[in-house]
């Protein structure tokens, strides 16, 4: 049974940092690219980073590029979120997900991604 659960999530006061992980169970980490979404409180869920299975290859979503840094470690089966000079638009529950796929053009639909986890909280104060 595959199973993805992040943690890290709380509170942060805005130009802070934090770091999310997510750690994989029931799969092979490395035969996945893996991503982040978010979702904030009356919006939809939107791409926030992508990996590629080695590491090597990462996307960004506009909005976080250049305080946000994905990685992965696949030798504990873990992903990373490291969010730095955080504003209070990054308020959101945070989700990691997997895809077994190749989608280097489609790394920002939600649907291209089979495992998720179940989210955890940041709140960003001011």
């Amino acid at each position: 049974q595959v199973q993805l659960v992040e943690s890290g999530g709380g509170l942060v006061q805005a130009g802070g940092s934090l770091r999310l992980s997510c750690s994989a169970s029931g799969l092979t980490s490395s035969n996945y690219a893996m991503g982040w979404f978010r979702q904030a409180p009356g919006k939809e869920r939107e791409f926030v980073a992508r990996i590629s299975r080695s590491g090597g290859v990462t996307y960004y979503a506009d909005s976080v590029k250049g305080r946000f840094t994905i990685s992965r470690e696949n030798a504990k089966n873990t992903l990373y979120l490291q969010m730095n000079s955080v504003k209070l638009e990054d308020t959101a529950v945070y989700y990691c997900a997997a895809d077994r796929g190749f989608n280097n053009v489609r790394y920002a639909v939600e649907t291209v991604y089979e495992y998720w986890g179940q989210g955890t909280q940041v709140t960003v104060s001011s």
